[in-house]
């Protein structure tokens, strides 16, 4: 039987860096995300391909299915599935315990260095696949704060927090009335979030008053109504990221003379910005400088 699966990207509004503490944070689905579907074959192996936005295959490999070792030669996304599928089978020992192998082909909706998840779409669809949490998965093969799976799971909005560890997700309903004045803008590269959350843990003291500051923020913004308000509290948001990583902001960085607010977005340098536009006039800045993939709010999110 042929089985398919699918999980929406994401977005993370508020919380980067300090979610991994216990920050609240607000996360988005979005509109673009990643399939995949799992074909029975005669096979002993598992044959994978994933294919990129524009239809072009960007990986491909074969393991065998009982042992999970690959043909290729070493290559370190081929190591990655590899892991993550052993823990999958580690977790649910009835995974791939069956006769057939399988061929398993994966579609990405978004381009590969959007940010938008490419690995936390594809564990999500795995642990659908093999019939396990997608936390747990996660936590115990590619690492992170879990918040992109919870958001590909619930498939909406939510306030994200770790409690001792543990996942506390809220769905939400926000109530904004304003987002065709928001704008979300890439920045023309991937940011490796890896690298980010290396940088952070560097970085930082733990602050608990910044972390409880950031929360209240998150709370505040997933319940505004007025975009002056929304605009204000992201950009304390940025002042305080910016004082706790120690890194000047985004708008500081690159875009210092830009009017209107501007709140990074994920690991900071790279990826997607979200920009407060009033006029549509506004954004002819950007375009001017470069960045030319800018999307309206209405059109990322699911």
């Amino acid at each position: 039987m042929i089985q398919s699966f699918h999980s929406p990207g994401k977005l993370l509004l508020t919380g980067e860096y300090v979610v991994l503490d216990g920050a609240k944070a607000l996360a988005i689905p979005t509109r673009y995300g990643q399939s995949m579907e799992v074909v029975p074959t005669s096979d002993k192996n598992i044959i994978w391909n994933s294919i990129d936005h524009l239809g072009n295959t960007w990986f491909e490999e074969v393991f065998s299915k009982d042992d999970l070792i690959y043909k290729s030669n070493a290559n370190t996304f081929s190591d990655t599935l590899g892991d993550i599928l052993k823990t999958a089978k580690d977790l649910n020992p009835k995974f791939l315990k069956t006769a057939t192998g399988f061929e398993v082909t994966t579609r990405l909706d978004f381009p590969r260095d959007w940010g938008l998840g490419t690995s936390s779409t594809l564990i999500h669809n795995i642990a659908q696949w093999a019939q396990v949490d997608a936390h747990t998965l996660l936590q115990q093969s590619f690492g992170g704060s879990g918040y992109d799976v919870a958001i590909a799971k619930a498939n909406a909005p939510i306030l994200y927090q770790l409690e001792s560890e543990v996942p506390v997700v809220t769905v939400l309903d926000i109530p904004w009335n304003f987002t065709s004045s928001l704008f979300f803008i890439h920045l023309n590269q991937k940011q490796d979030s890896k690298e980010g959350i290396r940088q952070y843990r560097k970085s930082m003291e733990k602050d608990k008053t910044a972390i409880e500051k950031i929360s209240e923020i998150t709370r505040k913004v997933s319940q505004c109504t007025s975009l002056s308000e929304f605009s204000e509290l992201l950009e304390l948001h940025e002042r305080l990221i910016s004082e706790i990583v120690g890194l000047p902001t985004i708008k500081n960085a690159l875009f210092k003379d830009f009017k209107g607010t501007i709140k990074s977005l994920g690991a900071w340098g790279g990826d997607f910005i979200l920009v407060v536009a009033e006029e549509v006039n506004d954004l002819d800045y950007f375009k001017e400088k470069g960045y030319t993939t800018i999307i309206p709010f209405d059109n990322m999110i699911a």
